[in-house]
């Protein structure tokens, strides 16, 4: 056997296998996520008055499928505004969707028909 002092060959890498040697490690899966979790401030529910809740009723029974919305709405202990094309609505159930959001009636605070 013949020693001729030269590195061994290795066969090259693929790019791929490459590029994921440089990629970030996340040691601690879900550590990110929960620190979020634990920096958002929960609100309280706001309850609407009854002249709020029938102006918003009034609103809900005018909308249909493509009008342009804004709307406010609770969900996880904080509020969510969402703008978008209503894609659904389902009066017998309760629900309206604007885009792909699902927002029960009762978990709306403002709703806003855009011209």
């Amino acid at each position: 056997m013949k020693n001729s002092g030269s590195k061994a060959v290795r066969p090259k890498m693929d790019r791929a296998d490459r590029a994921k040697q440089f990629m970030p490690f996340d040691a601690l899966k879900g550590f990110q996520e929960a620190l979020r979790e634990k920096e958002k401030i929960c609100v309280p529910r706001r309850s609407l008055s009854e002249e709020e809740r029938v102006r918003l009723d009034r609103k809900l029974a005018g909308i249909r499928k493509t009008d342009m919305v804004e709307t406010e709405y609770f969900q996880d202990g904080e509020y969510v505004r969402v703008k978008g094309m209503v894609s659904g609505i389902n009066r017998q159930e309760g629900w309206l969707q604007v885009v792909n959001t699902r927002i029960a009636f009762e978990n709306i605070a403002e709703l806003k028909l855009q011209e």
